[in-house]
Order: C-alpha cells, then sequence, then structure tokens
C-alpha cells in the first residue's frame, strides 16, 4: 500500500510539473519499480521539453596527452611519463587534427586530456588560441572542471582569471567531465587528489558566471549506491537553480576493464536506462539528456532515446578515454548512419551545434540558425 501511494504522488507530481525530493528519487531506484512505469514518466518529461527532437551534432575529440598527474581509480586513459603507452601532442599534431574535423565538417572539438606534469599552464591555453586563430568557425568545448582547478594550482590565478584568458584565447564552453560522483564517501575512495565536489561547482558557478555555457555528468555503476547518485544529482539542480547555465547532463556508465576497479562489472543496459529515466526526473531544470552511445552502446542508447534522452552526443571522432576502458562501440559513426540509428527509433534526428542552436548544411557549407524550440 505505502509502495503504490509513493509512485501515485510521484506520478501525479511529474505530471503536474512539480518537484521530486530525494527521497522520490531514491525510490524511483529501486528494483520493484517497474522499468516500463520510469520509461512513460521520463519520456513525458523528455517530450515536454523537446518534442519529438534527437539531437546529434559532427564533432571530434581531442586528447592532447594521456600523462597525468593523478591516479584516478577509475582510469584507464591516464599514463606515467615512461610507460610505453604515454604520449603528447605536438602543437603540429594538434593543428593536423583541428583540420581534419574541418574536412569532415565538424561543428566542435571536445578537448580533454591528462594533466602533463611537466607542461606549463601556457600550454594548455596556447592549444586552444592556435586551434581558434586557424579554424575560427570550430566550436572548441575544452577543459573539465578538473583541469581549471588544475590551472589554479600551477598559476595560484583565481577561476575567474583563469576561464577569462581561455576565453579570449578561443573557448566557446566547456565540458562537464570530472565530477564523477560527488559526496566524499565515494569521492575520496576514486579520486581523492583531484578537485573535490566544492571545487567542482564552483569552477561551473563561476563559468556560468562568465557567460560560458557548460555540460555535467555523473559517472554511475562502480562503488556508490542510489544514495550518493541522487544527492550527486540535486546539487547540479541546486547549482541549475542558481545559474541556468548547465545546457546537458551526461550519466557515464563505469566502463571497469584497465583500471583500478576491474572486479567490478559493469551496469546492465536495465541499470543504464534506469539512471537515465531517473535523471530526467530529478533534473527538471536542465534542457538536455545524453545517451553517450560511445559509452552505452548503440541499441541501449536508442532505447534511452524513450527513457529521457533526446541528444545522442555526435559523430564523434578519435575518443580514447572510453575505449581505452573496455568500449566496444565504433569510434566514429558517419552523419548517415546516426540520423538512421535515430529514425529506427520513432524520433526526429536534428543536427544542432554545441549551444543547441540547428545546423542547416548546403553542399559542404554549414550556418547556424536559430535555437531549436521543441514542437
Amino acid at each position: 500500500m505505502v509502495y503504490e501511494t509513493q509512485l501515485a504522488s510521484i506520478r501525479d507530481k511529474v505530471r503536474a510539473g512539480e518537484r521530486l525530493s530525494a527521497a522520490d528519487g531514491e525510490f524511483l531506484y529501486r528494483d520493484d519499480v517497474p522499468l516500463g512505469e520510469l520509461a512513460v514518466l521520463a519520456n513525458e518529461v523528455r517530450e515536454r521539453k523537446n518534442g519529438n527532437f534527437a539531437y546529434y551534432n559532427i564533432n571530434t575529440h581531442l586528447n592532447p596527452t594521456n600523462v597525468c598527474v593523478y591516479r584516478c581509480v577509475f582510469c584507464a586513459f591516464r599514463s606515467d611519463l615512461r610507460e610505453e603507452k604515454a604520449y603528447l601532442m605536438s602543437d603540429e599534431a594538434i593543428l593536423a587534427r583541428g583540420q581534419e574535423a574541418v574536412d569532415a565538417g565538424c561543428t566542435e572539438m571536445h578537448i580533454v586530456g591528462g594533466l602533463h606534469h611537466k607542461m606549463k599552464y601556457d600550454w594548455y591555453v596556447n592549444m586552444i588560441r592556435i586551434l581558434h586563430d586557424a579554424y575560427p568557425r570550430l566550436h572548441l568545448k575544452g577543459w573539465t572542471a578538473v583541469e581549471i582547478n588544475w590551472f589554479a594550482h600551477l598559476t595560484k590565478k583565481t577561476y575567474a582569471e583563469i576561464l577569462e584568458e581561455l576565453v579570449d584565447a578561443g573557448l566557446g564552453s566547456m565540458p562537464g567531465g570530472g565530477a564523477e560522483i560527488f559526496h566524499p564517501e565515494v569521492r575520496d575512495r576514486l579520486c581523492e587528489h583531484k578537485a573535490d565536489a566544492h571545487n567542482w561547482i564552483e569552477i561551473h558557478r563561476t563559468a556560468h558566471r562568465l557567460g560560458l555555457r557548460t555540460n555535467c555528468t555523473m559517472l554511475y555503476g562502480h562503488i556508490e549506491n542510489h544514495f550518493h547518485r541522487i544527492d550527486h544529482l540535486i546539487r547540479l539542480r541546486e547549482l541549475q537553480d542558481e545559474t541556468g547555465g548547465f545546457q546537458t547532463f551526461i550519466p557515464l556508465a563505469f566502463h571497469p576493464d584497465n583500471t583500478g576497479l576491474s572486479e567490478i562489472r559493469k551496469p546492465s543496459a536495465a541499470m543504464d536506462l534506469r539512471t537515465m529515466a531517473v535523471s530526467r526526473l530529478m533534473l527538471d531544470n536542465i534542457d538536455h539528456i545524453k545517451a553517450y552511445w560511445i559509452m552505452l552502446g548503440i541499441e541501449t542508447a536508442q532505447a534511452a532515446l524513450h527513457y529521457g534522452a533526446d541528444d545522442l552526443d555526435g559523430t564523434v571522432r578519435h575518443e580514447l578515454i572510453y575505449h581505452d576502458a573496455g568500449a566496444q562501440t565504433p569510434e566514429v559513426l558517419s552523419v548517415e548512419e546516426i540520423a538512421r540509428v535515430i529514425s529506427e527509433t520513432g524520433r526526429e534526428p536534428v543536427e544542432r551545434d554545441t549551444l543547441y542552436r540547428r545546423v542547416q548544411r548546403e553542399g559542404t557549407d554549414w550556418q547556424v540558425g536559430e535555437a531549436i524550440l521543441a514542437s
């Protein structure tokens, strides 16, 4: 009886557009709450916000180095300086990656990587500057809050000073990586030395105040539990109430291969879809939820478009971080393939730019239109 009453209360709140509580969120993670029920509710919110659209962009990834001062237990990408797999891209290689992106019709380059202890702050700023100068139409979405925190450590500058310098160099927006799980019970075991929850949130708050739009993420399916996930989502929701600067939330499933947690089984498709739906229901003030096909797999990402997600990310090129952790998905999808993946679900594929404006193409040229509104 109590179960039915609580589920009915949540159903009524969702349909009235009322905010769910932490207790509501934890309840929805119960195994005895049917996935089908979650799908119906999350899909209602998804269609209320984004109609039948499903978004994608034409993008590429740039991971300029895998050498990293941190030793996060969940990371398969990082390398020590003297390891055989260690690499550091030259300016020439970085610019060549930019030319490849432009030739492929990309509108965005997603830039994240290791924190190389021998590279100065100026190297990171210069990377943005040379790419922006050479390819001014390419939107540069770069540097997570963890990297910004490292830059502050290197320079003793404030977060605002660093972000202003990066924007001046050509930075267009920030990705949402490095959030992992905010609660210290988990974060201290996963990545105790890198930016904590307070600093991650403060960096994004500062970025939003300066007019930078950012994404946000949550890494799930490792040592956290339902309470930690809901705590994480509520902290994001509270910052969005304050600033309105988040564009997209991306739930990231943990891939254990080649990590310090390799004994853990990766999340099931059912957990992926439950997390997608709960995220859509809890984050009532964030417009977009992304089903990152690289991480989920194409079939689960397709299903997620009916569990609250409205975005599949992009065509993607040169993604290394998830593939180093055992992802079996392709490294890149063509525009035709990603449009087919979306259309098979009954959704309408819409190419967007990083800021969710419709991209209109004619031959090899493209133009950005108005912000996309739900039908």
